[in-house]
């Protein structure tokens, strides 16, 4: 059986990279928090942590172990923050997983004021994680609904989603910029033409899979630029940088340095699915996610 008060102290020594400022940290002596570390690494038979006379750092296997320690531990706090909640009488609360694009498009904060009308003291807790990370999220009850870029798969015996919204992507240019100028863009004119790339999927092949839709759409891209994500692609248009296709949602009402346009023959779009796990346990969660399911814009 794993250590709750072992495992903080592993990822505190992990974190710090010496034993010394991890104990000052955690306000326990040095030695204790050695024996407890050592401790652990017998009990699960892995050496976590590569020793010197300077410094302490993680093994490779320690490397993994951290990532799923700090899982663990956010599921603690999140379990033992329910229990509290459940005790002071409010329904549970709702832990609601999101990803940014929830909260752009308006479909959440809408969800949110819905919900604080009807129910004016319940308490919310938001979770900005990816698709996986949210979906885990529901199968161990830590979140009530989560709110993604991909669904899960159909066939999910635990789990399952309804679509959102479809939000296009629109092509985005430098205000000023001779295309601007035509009334109609094909995929020609966009050929070689400067890029920014938004790289904001979690997806690592993003870059690849970019590329081939403006490929299979006629024209190839000359990407100059990667962007984290749509705010600064916006930013780096309107300074001249290159073109961008970015989400509705993030260009509305946009009009400083940039001009916008919309491209008939470009079809992709980023979309939203809203996803729970299939077992209702108390009917907040069920009134909630059927506030979200009236925000969708029924693409």
């Amino acid at each position: 059986m794993l250590d709750l008060r072992q495992l903080r102290y592993f990822v505190a020594v992990a974190e710090a990279e010496h034993v010394g400022r991890a104990a000052e940290r955690l306000h326990i002596s040095q030695s204790p928090l050695s024996r407890q570390i050592a401790q652990l690494e017998r009990n699960l038979g892995l050496t976590l942590f590569e020793r010197s006379q300077q410094r302490i750092r993680l093994t490779s296997d320690g490397r993994v172990f951290l990532t799923e320690a700090r899982a663990l531990l956010r599921h603690a706090d999140r379990l033992e923050n329910l229990g509290r909640r459940l005790g002071r009488g409010e329904e549970g609360g709702l832990c609601i997983g999101y990803v940014a694009d929830a909260m752009h498009t308006g479909i959440l904060p809408s969800a949110l004021r819905t919900l604080r009308d009807r129910r004016p003291g319940i308490h919310v807790a938001l979770y900005d994680q990816e698709s996986a990370e949210q979906f885990e999220g529901l199968r161990q009850r830590s979140l009530d609904i989560a709110l993604v870029r991909t669904p899960p798969s159909d066939d999910d015996p635990d789990l399952d989603s309804a679509p959102l919204l479809r939000d296009p992507l629109l092509l985005v240019l430098p205000d000023g910029h001779p295309l601007t100028e035509q009334r109609e863009l094909t995929p020609d004119v966009l050929d070689g033409q400067p890029w920014i790339a938004v790289g904001d999927s979690p997806d690592p092949a993003w870059r690849d899979t970019f590329v081939a839709s403006c490929v299979a759409s006629g024209f190839t891209p000359d990407i100059r630029l990667d962007a984290a994500d749509p705010l600064t692609a916006l930013g780096l248009v309107a300074s001249g940088l290159g073109l961008a296709l970015i989400q509705r949602s993030m260009v509305r009402g946009t009009s400083d340095g940039v001009a916008i346009r919309e491209l008939p023959w470009y079809g992709r779009s980023v979309r939203l699915w809203a996803a729970w796990h299939r077992v209702d346990l108390r009917p907040v969660v069920a009134e909630f996610r059927e506030t979200v399911l009236a925000e969708r814009d029924g693409d």
